[in-house]
């Protein structure tokens, strides 16, 4: 059999747009003398439709859709796609997260979901109800009777010694078994996470050896708010080897043959079966059976996210202050990798206390990208903000008020910009400043989309260090970044961390090191680590104490932060749900 992989991009919402997507990828797969093809969980609405879902006149939409494509689809391509199901009854939750197959003129519901995700950024249960029994396709294609195992995303998800957890209830691969599946199909939404797509991979072969038949596996790929999905979709033979895999990060379609399941079957390690090698479709790239080392992978994935956050929300330019630090100079990058420099505004915000070297540095890194910028200095509006307060305050502004009231000043004039000149500001704050709450709010923590704010600090200084070595080259050639020489540059690199908002400020001066910070702070945040088992481990009581007491007190600057881009496997946002009040 000619199988099809359709890792696609869809808009969440857009049942119609993401119809025509996956007609479009139907007609060049029929083209190619395809008789399947598969695409991913919930394709029809894009993953995370949340409280799209309630809406009735969606799901009626979707039935026109399926309606529409039944109609307009090559009657002997047989087409798997994520829909969601309405139940007969009027209990809650009232919908199935489920497959429907499109075939021969007509489509129908073949498939629906066990295993409802309600933890991290998850809240199916919210949604979905559970599927009560397996699922297997008995499908005639070409005059041969094939019989396909279907399973949902988290239905893979069932070997805690790889996945690190397992949600309770049913085996919805122990209970194909029986059934002698040919081939098993995956439809999955799997965002990025680091290490994520070997888990996939681990997984596949799990179930490929224990069922004794290849997995295929198609995620979805793009950017959909927070959530970016790297696709990455991959077959693995019945024993477990890698037969074909995706590209990470960018739409493709790309056809493998399918092995006759009457044929013998090597079991020999390493051994894979064929695959057809050529992709095909919008956006399809040549095939890697390896996926990028882990610093690229965040580059990449953020520049997907940042690309598709601007397009799917209507942006067709984007603007950032730029400070010579690293965090803004890092941010440039991105956004210049996803819109192109030629969209992309920087402005230059200098203060009395702004340094000669910072405000070079960050010409220097605006030249380097080719990015435009202009440069208005605040120290006039800090100023009369001075003025304007002195009557009520019986005296200027002084210490933590005065620099925030820099911070404030810059945040206006950034959304004024915006405003006025339709960008998208992106914020550059990280993720070790938004957890202890080293930003203001109102000020560098305005904006449309924190970039990085799911980096700490020493990932930041890592991922910089990257760009500028050899081993971005290529990366940087394909996204459009200029490939010789530093990008972020040695100037900015080596530069201790500063707000600069008063005279020769560190960041050091009111947080440990970031390398010591980073460190507690992955405790509390990813591991949900108490300062006893810190201190346990010879972390100093005082400083687990006052990290943690930082972290607790920022939950309501975090509450009112622009939504970020997750990396990492906790990120604050959709997956972090911690009460502001609270001891």
């Amino acid at each position: 059999m000619l199988l099809a992989l359709a890792q696609l991009n869809p808009l969440v919402g857009d049942l119609q747009g993401n119809g025509a997507r996956l007609e479009r990828a139907c007609r060049e797969a029929a083209r190619q003398n395809a008789q399947l093809l598969v695409g991913s969980e919930l394709m029809l609405w894009g993953y995370p439709p949340r409280d799209l879902l309630l809406r009735p006149s969606l799901v009626e939409q979707q039935r026109r859709v399926l309606d529409q494509l039944s109609q307009n689809l090559d009657p002997s391509l047989a087409v798997l796609v994520g829909i969601v199901e309405p139940c007969a009854d009027a209990d809650l939750p009232n919908l199935h997260n489920a497959v429907a197959l499109i075939h021969d003129g007509h489509w129908r519901v073949v498939a629906r979901k066990h295993l409802l995700p309600s933890y991290d950024v998850f809240d199916e249960r919210r949604y979905f109800r559970p599927a009560s029994e397996p699922s297997l396709l008995a499908l005639n294609l070409d005059g041969r009777d094939w019989r396909l195992g279907l399973t949902i995303c988290e239905d893979l998800w069932v070997e805690p010694d790889i996945a690190g957890q397992r949600l309770q209830g049913p085996d919805p691969i122990e209970a194909l078994q029986p059934l002698r599946p040919d081939l098993l199909l995956n439809l999955s939404a799997s965002p990025f996470g680091i290490g994520k797509a070997d888990q996939r991979r681990q997984l596949a072969a799990a179930a490929a050896r224990r069922l004794r038949c290849p997995v295929v596996y198609v995620n979805q790929v793009g950017g959909n708010d927070d959530l970016v999905f790297d696709g990455a979709s991959f077959v693995v033979a019945a024993n477990g080897a890698l037969a074909t895999a995706l590209p990470f990060a960018r739409e493709a379609v790309h056809l493998w043959v399918a092995p006759d399941p009457s044929a013998p079957v090597r079991t020999e390690p390493g051994a894979a079966q064929p695959s057809a090698g050529a992709g095909i479709g919008e956006g399809s790239i040549a095939l890697t059976a390896s996926s990028p080392p882990s610093l690229e992978q965040v580059f990449r994935v953020l520049v997907l996210g940042v690309a598709d956050y601007a397009r799917k929300c209507g942006f067709r330019s984007a603007l950032l202050g730029l400070s010579g630090g690293i965090d803004s100079a890092l941010v440039a990058a991105i956004g210049a990798a996803a819109l192109g420099p030629e969209r992309m505004q920087s402005l230059l915000l200098p203060s009395p206390y702004s340094s000669l070297g910072s405000i070079d540095d960050a010409l220097a890194l605006a030249n380097r990208l080719g990015i435009p910028r202009a440069t208005v200095p605040i120290e006039p509006l800090m100023q009369g903000f001075d003025q304007a307060l002195t009557p009520v305050l019986s005296g200027g502004t002084t210490g933590v008020s005065a620099e925030n009231l820099q911070s404030r000043i810059r945040g206006t004039l950034l959304m004024a910009l915006a405003n006025q000149q339709g960008h998208l500001l992106l914020s550059t704050g990280n993720k070790s400043e938004l957890a202890v709450g080293y930003c203001t709010l109102y000020g560098d923590m305005n904006g449309g989309l924190a970039v990085i704010g799911d980096l700490y600090k020493t990932t930041v200084f890592a991922l910089c260090a990257w760009l500028d070595s050899p081993e971005a080259t290529d990366c940087r050639r394909e996204l459009g970044l200029p490939a010789d020489g530093p990008l972020i540059g040695e100037a900015i690199l080596s530069k201790p961390p500063s707000a600069e908002l008063r005279p020769d400020q560190r960041d050091s001066d009111s947080l440990p090191d970031y390398p010591l910070l980073d460190r507690v702070l992955k405790a509390y945040i990813e591991d949900l680590r108490s300062p006893e088992d810190l201190v346990a481990e010879g972390i100093d009581p005082a400083l687990a104490d006052r990290i943690q007491g930082l972290l607790r007190r920022a939950e309501f600057k975090r509450r009112q932060a622009p939504p970020l881009i997750k990396v990492s496997r906790r990120a604050f946002g959709n997956g972090w749900r911690m009460p502001i009040a609270a001891l």
